[in-house]
């Protein structure tokens, strides 16, 4: 027999990555292309979805060309994407919206009104608090743009957009994979499905959102143009795929319950994989996505542009470091991290918010980043590490909600995955603050393997999606928590929490001096 293939593509914030997957789980090649993010007013960000489209293509035949793999020996194609913002196609699958990113706030006040009015029901309903995710995001289209709202046929995402434009599909074909569910605002958890109360109440027909299948599902098959385009076959099934996310999750091996998540990424996302609903009605913080494995959930959070902290302080703060390390021709974060590895754990008594963005979950779109407690005898060493421990003081408090909620949950690990694992002194302070030991794999770019996984099961190459990933993730590093330091960062953890508390009056009327 032929050897199989499985093309894995995520559509991420920041770019667009595809990778080749060989049946034994070797990542032959790897392309990426960095995206464009479009800023048309202050609060708004858009994409293209024809850049979505362009960079699929793109590197698709890179990754082809790197492998040297025969067209004819690809199995399958599976996509991930950006979960939280909405695109929207008319009846042939023609974009009638830019990308409503993730990041943009202009629904803002759909979000409050939301929360002020109706955050029970829906985090009873849906398993999330309100904050910037499809329904606020509809609402405001439904409500500002009525005539292009008339003209919508279904609301989709990036990565569900380009793999129906490369099968072909029209309006009546749209889907989500389950894992995207939950973003959107309008779906019963507990029951599986559209939520028809949701619906009557907010005003969003049930109609204009897609059917829901699940990641392993052939939504179509390439078509004889699209092949042409991407350098493959024609006939190629199409597989759903999942969200970003939750493709993150398995293919980091959450396939039990206990394990964490640490997403070090763009958004730093903390999850915990748990087979129970638990909806965070007291806290209106953690929010439950629906893993690829469907008897488990992911409950989590992440901060809106916690990993952009860092590219900040490198870019606008540490351009003499920067500019060192381009020099030396090393990575400016390495020295960075060399730098606050000599600071003592708390930054001596600095403290970071990492909220620049306004925070997601709680949602609090009046906080800001803020830096409390520095003398003259802080550095920019000391700057960059409270960085590093102000999203683990984050992760602390999910963490700290969780065991409140689910008491027989037991915690045993923290896999850490994205660009931010690769820095030792963040991974023991995470260690450090959360008290759990931080794992390391063998593997990256770990949403791809997921997709191969989901792509070789839909067309039966495997037998067991979970055998398999976990045949083919391991762990290679531990970092144990040191009981010592853990014991003093509980202090400063308790600390960071007092000052988030506080942070509604200290930026009362800060909006009105930004307008």
């Amino acid at each position: 027999m032929s050897p199989q293939y499985f093309i894995g593509v995520d559509i991420g914030t920041t770019g667009t990555k595809a990778t080749i997957v060989d049946e034994e789980g070797r990542q032959l090649a790897i392309a990426y292309e960095e995206s464009k993010l479009y800023y048309p007013r202050v609060g708004w960000v858009e994409q293209k979805p024809e850049d979505f489209y362009s960079s699929t293509r793109n590197t698709v035949n890179e990754v082809l060309r790197k492998s040297r793999v025969d067209p004819r020996d690809v199995a399958s194609i599976a996509f991930s994407g950006q979960m939280a913002g909405i695109l929207a196609i008319d009846r042939n699958w023609n974009h009638v919206i830019p990308y409503d990113s993730w990041l943009d706030i202009r629904c803002k006040k759909y979000i409050d009104m939301l929360m002020e009015g109706y955050a029970d029901l829906l985090i009873e309903i849906t398993g999330v608090p309100p904050t910037v995710d499809h329904l606020p995001k509809m609402m405001w289209w439904k409500n500002e743009r009525p005539e292009i709202f008339e003209r919508i046929y279904k609301f989709t995402v990036p990565a569900v957009y380009v793999a129906g434009r490369l099968a072909g599909l029209s309006g009546d074909d749209a889907f989500y994979d389950y894992t995207y569910v939950t973003f959107t605002g309008l779906f019963d958890i507990r029951r599986m499905e559209w939520s028809e109360e949701l619906s009557r109440t907010f005003g969003i027909p049930l109609d204009k959102l897609p059917k829901v299948v699940r990641p392993w599902d052939i939504v179509g098959e390439l078509t004889s143009d699209e092949a042409e385009k991407l350098g493959l076959v024609k006939g190629i099934p199409v597989v759903a795929g999942a969200g970003d996310g939750m493709a993150c999750s398995l293919g980091a091996g959450l396939t039990e319950p206990g394990i964490c998540l640490d997403i070090a990424g763009t958004a730093s996302a903390f999850y915990v994989s748990v087979d129970a609903i638990v909806p965070d009605t007291k806290h209106r913080t953690l929010l439950h996505l629906k893993s690829v494995v469907p008897e488990l959930w992911n409950i989590g959070a992440y901060i809106n542009g916690g990993g952009l902290c860092l590219r900040w302080f490198r870019d606008e703060i540490a351009r003499d470091v920067k500019m060192e390390a381009e020099r030396r021709g090393v990575d400016p974060y390495k020295l960075l991290d060399e730098m606050a590895s000599k600071i003592p754990e708390g930054s001596e008594g600095l403290f970071f918010i990492p909220h620049l963005g306004g925070r997601a979950y709680p949602y609090n779109p009046k906080l800001r980043g803020i830096w409390v407690g520095y003398t003259w005898k802080h550095t920019m060493a000391h700057f960059y590490r409270s960085i590093l421990e102000g999203i683990a003081y984050e992760y602390f408090h999910y963490l700290k909600i969780l065991k409140e909620l689910l008491k027989s949950v037991k915690i045993t690990e923290v896999r850490g995955i994205g660009g931010g694992s690769k820095s030792p002194i963040w991974n023991q302070i995470k260690a450090d603050i959360l008290g759990v030991p931080y794992i390391l794999l063998n593997q990256e770019e770990l949403a791809a393997l997921a997709l191969a996984v989901i792509g070789g099961y839909a067309v039966k190459a495997f037998k067991d999606y979970k055998t398999t990933i976990n045949e083919w993730v391991k762990p290679i590093k531990r970092i144990e928590p040191r009981e010592e330091i853990h014991e003093k960062y509980l202090q400063y953890a308790e600390f960071y929490e007092r000052l988030i508390e506080k942070s509604d009056e200290l930026f009362e009327g800060h909006e009105k001096l930004i307008e």
